[in-house]
């Protein structure tokens, strides 16, 4: 099962039916995404599944129903282990943004980390999974599908707020401080972290 967040409640792609007790079935051949979002609403509802025959070929399904935004992001530790986390729209985040006209998903991420941050100095270690979620702008949803990477760095400056983008603060956080700040974050954050 793949899941696809609009706000904290899941769409679930998968192949299995299963009754309905707090959920909706919708067939993913045709789906209407309209109806779909506005069952996601409603307080009784968990999650809407999204059903298809095929395991290998759900996402691919999916990300033609609606337009996509290609987007790069980092979890970011430093040298004690901590992570980088962003405060923006009253959330814990962690730093990521639209990839740019033929830029690489990698450089995409290092650049709007180090833009959202101030950190410099960052490496990629390694690939992370792909998160999903959908959005709403000029009046019409969208699925953002950003490409993860693990990141280390030394440094050790200031770190910098991207005020026009309404990041209000950038922390280091430890375990501890992370569990608080996921306590106010998102479902994919949550996921990743």
């Amino acid at each position: 099962m793949q899941h696809i967040f609009a706000g904290d409640k899941p769409i679930v792609l998968t192949t299995k039916v299963e009754q309905e007790t707090n959920f909706k079935n919708y067939l993913l051949e045709n789906a209407n995404m309209t109806r779909v979002l506005k069952d996601l609403r409603r307080k009784d509802i968990a999650q809407v599944r999204l059903i298809g025959t095929n395991k290998n070929e759900l996402m691919k399904q999916f990300l033609k129903l609606l337009p996509n935004v290609i987007a790069g992001g980092g979890k970011v530790f430093n040298e004690e282990g901590k992570i980088l986390f962003i405060y923006r729209n009253d959330k814990w985040d962690l730093p990521k943004g639209k990839a740019e006209n033929r830029e690489t998903i990698d450089k995409a991420a290092l650049r709007e980390v180090e833009e959202e941050t101030g950190v410099q100095g960052l490496a990629i270690t390694k690939p992370l999974e792909m998160t999903y979620h959908i959005f709403k702008r000029n009046g019409r949803h969208r699925i953002k599908v950003t490409y993860w990477f693990e990141m280390k760095t030394n440094y050790t400056g200031p770190l910098v707020p991207q005020q026009n983008e309404g990041i209000t603060k950038v922390q280091w956080l430890n375990t501890d401080e992370m569990k608080l700040a996921l306590a106010n974050s998102y479902a994919n954050i949550k996921l990743l972290v």
